[in-house]
């Protein structure tokens, strides 16, 4: 079992920053894929970053490319999504998860932890 507890969302003005950890307990991360959902008003959950066990391979949704940044720190076993240049559209619940690779399966899901961006 893997137990994932995000943190770091909030309340923030477009144009903002903002970085949500991900830390993990039970079994180790670096056996997993890991990855950001996020379930905005009214829409359905979409990917928006996961990156390899290693951390040496990242996939971006088009629609945070170029402002979202995912890693990862195995030894510490936590993921990161590092969240630049905030539009009102990415206001949403952001989930981390762990799974297969390309996280074509998720096999584990936070809580969430929500993100609104104000305009």
């Amino acid at each position: 079992q893997v137990q994932l507890v995000e943190s770091g969302g909030g309340l923030i003005q477009a144009g903002g920053s903002l970085r949500l950890s991900c830390a993990a307990s039970g079994r180790t991360v670096s056996n997993f894929a890991m990855g950001w959902f996020r379930q905005g008003p009214g829409k359905e959950r979409e990917r928006v970053a996961v990156i390899s066990r290693s951390g040496k391979s990242t996939v971006y949704a088009d629609s945070v490319k170029g402002r979202f940044t995912i890693s990862r720190d195995n030894a510490k076993n936590t993921v990161y999504l590092q969240m630049n240049s905030l539009k009102p559209e990415d206001t949403a619940v952001y989930y981390c998860a762990a799974g297969t690779t390309g996280l074509t399966t998720v096999d584990y899901w936070g809580q969430g932890t929500q993100v609104t961006v104000s305009s």
